[in-house]
């Protein structure tokens, strides 16, 4: 489902291609987030993990023209409250020359839709307390802080030894 919008921009879903693109977005991303040597990911994995068959990621581009600026990368997760899928977004990242512009808003947009054409119950993220600009963002389009939540995270190491206990 390829969807055009104002400003020439447009957001369609991301093919193998992309690869690059995404890798690309993803380190520029991890800058933004303060977490340049997080990265531990390449193409390969990328094409892997979005593009292979049974792969639950995926990704969006969005472009300016025939220019990438932007990518989403999200899943559906489920609610056993609402015995629903919901659509779970990973990241959103829109390169910095071309903010302002309405990209991120048509991105969310893209995937709210695409939640509501999957029949999902819930459209959820997370972004980090610092980021004054994207929560701003976030508050103005209608959604909703769930404070009462705290994100637990098992990774590396400790995820090995207490699996393996």
């Amino acid at each position: 489902m390829e969807q055009t919008v104002s400003n020439q921009i447009s957001i369609r879903p991301a093919v193998p291609s992309d690869t690059a693109t995404i890798l690309h977005f993803i380190n520029e991303l991890a800058i933004y987030e303060k977490e340049p040597d997080a990265v531990k990911t390449d193409e390969n994995a990328i094409l892997k993990t979005l593009f292979s068959e049974g792969a639950t990621a995926h990704s969006v581009i969005c472009l300016e023209g025939d220019t990438a600026i932007g990518f989403a990368v999200y899943f559906y997760n489920y609610s056993t409250w609402l015995g629903k899928n919901g659509l779970y977004l990973e990241d959103l990242y829109v390169s910095a020359d071309s903010r302002g512009k309405g990209a991120g808003k048509k991105i969310m947009q893209y995937l709210a839709k695409q939640a509501l054409e999957k029949d999902c119950g819930r459209f959820e993220w997370v972004v980090l307390d610092w980021n004054k600009p994207a929560i701003d963002f976030y508050d103005s389009i209608g959604a909703k802080p769930q404070n009462e939540w705290i994100i637990y995270r098992l990774t590396g190491q400790e995820l090995i030894d207490f699996a393996n206990q």
